[in-house]
């Protein structure tokens, strides 16, 4: 292994120029910007409403948090047979993987959709157990809408990691900018000047999911694009393919929900303290997000670079791309932590929150983005290497052991049975990462991870 070459002078001949990573990751970075934006400008309009409002929005957002982050992670899966293909310039394979996934997200999406909303109720009482009258109505109301578009979720998200790996992220980042501008404008209009409840949120969130997946499948199906699916309404799954794609995408697919469901089992035990708590617990995620903003982008797209990199099967290149961007996450999350804690008091004013609340608030954010500065890249980005070249189960597995021993089990033994109340949840949260963190750097210096190229 070369640890002589210079991190920041990209080698001749290697894949990725600086140019070409940046291309990447900067319209990714501002589509996560952009995405995570729209759910702080949400939380922001929907605390008008109150706290019960708010409470109720922030309790199904988590829950469509994990159908959206299983949907990105099942496009990741055939996003990297893809890249893997492209790799090895088989290029009728590539775009082969890429039709096999649109279909199967699709079809798997609308059965999603139809259980959501018939067991909505069902939903609500055993996720998140009791919850005050008024949390709750505005709850089953929120999720009843938003739920009609799942199926436009997994389109979207499909027909965006399909351009990702062809080094596009520009297209996709164009399309989310016209969307969650009209998703924001269509917010205001709806609450300030209809006066409308929840549905304020839900109905143009729902418009714009559409209207993002029908601009996308517009783009991936024109024939001139290298990676372009099939224009058919006809489609019979190549089950050789397919299974390569979920060889990758459902590890990481349960990995991801999972991880959502977890945070969903975390917010049951947060929603046993109060209005009060669930309201800060929500607001201290909706800007602490922010924080690992940057390694969110940067990990999506070096999944990408990593699995063009074993599909030509030079690891080197992807020791040297996973050793960059991680140096890359690291000084962005301290760049953008230090901007956070300088404006943290600002931000928290626009909150219409009691001073307990936004006290409380304030502890989640500050610590969050410490740890993220410190751990959150080791636990995070060195997965997604892993994932670009195929070894999927194994992170999956890490993953959801360290999830249940550490995340769950301690956020009820500190958060309850020692009486930390809310905060203990973020403390077990933050324990998690860096038992992951051992693991995977462990993992990573093993070499277990090169023996998983799926092509």
């Amino acid at each position: 292994m070369n640890f002589n070459i210079n991190i920041f002078k990209t080698p001749e001949g290697y894949l990725y120029s600086n140019k070409a990573l940046l291309a990447l990751f900067i319209p990714l970075l501002i589509e996560y910007a952009l995405e995570f934006f729209v759910g702080f400008a949400d939380s922001v309009m929907v605390a008008s409403l109150g706290e019960a409002a708010i409470s109720g929005v922030s309790l199904v957002d988590f829950l469509m948090q994990l159908l959206i982050f299983s949907f990105s992670a099942l496009a990741t899966g055939g996003a990297v047979v893809a890249g893997q293909y492209l790799g090895d310039k088989q290029i009728g394979k590539a775009q082969n993987s890429a039709t096999q996934l649109v279909w199967f997200s699709t079809i798997l999406s609308i059965v999603l959709m139809v259980l959501v909303i018939i067991l909505k109720q069902m939903l609500i009482g055993v996720l998140f157990g009791q919850i005050e009258a008024d949390v709750w109505s505005n709850a089953e109301l929120y999720l009843y809408i938003v739920a009609l578009s799942i199926p436009f979720i997994a389109i979207y998200n499909s027909g965006a990691a399909i351009f990702r790996t062809t080094n596009d992220a520009t297209l996709p980042m164009k399309i989310m900018f016209v969307c969650d501008i009209l998703n924001i404008l269509g917010n205001a209009f709806c609450i300030y000047y209809l006066g409308w409840d929840v549905r304020g949120v839900a109905i143009p969130t729902v418009i714009s999911r559409v209207l993002a997946a029908l601009l996308v499948l517009y783009f991936v199906v024109d024939e001139d694009y290298k990676l372009h699916i099939k224009r058919t309404l006809k489609h019979r799954f190549d089950t050789k393919i397919l299974k390569k794609v979920l060889q990758v995408g459902i590890p990481y697919g349960i990995e991801n929900g999972l991880f959502q469901l977890g945070r969903v089992l975390i917010l049951s035990l947060v929603s046993t303290f109060g209005t009060m708590a669930i309201a800060a617990n929500s607001v201290g995620y909706a800007i602490g997000i922010f924080s690992v903003l940057p390694g969110f982008a940067i990990n999506l797209g070096l999944t990408a670079v990593i699995s063009n990199c074993v599909g030509a099967d030079d690891y080197e290149q992807a020791r040297y791309y996973n050793r960059k961007c991680l140096i890359l996450v690291y000084v962005s999350h301290i760049a953008i932590n230090l901007v956070i804690f300088a404006i943290l008091p600002m931000i928290l004013g626009i909150y219409n929150l009691s001073d307990q609340t936004a006290v409380m608030a304030s502890e989640m954010i500050i610590w969050h983005g410490i740890f993220a500065m410190i751990v959150w890249p080791l636990a995070f980005t060195i997965p997604a290497t892993f994932r670009g070249a195929g070894d999927s189960k194994s992170v999956m597995y890490i993953s959801l052991i360290v999830m249940f021993t550490c995340r769950i089990a301690l956020a009820y033994v500190i958060a309850d049975w020692m009486h930390v109340g809310v905060f203990g949840t973020w403390i077990a949260m933050f324990i998690d990462w860096f038992v992951r963190a051992g693991i995977y750097i462990y993992r990573y210096f093993s070499n277990k991870w090169t023996e998983y190229r799926v092509v």
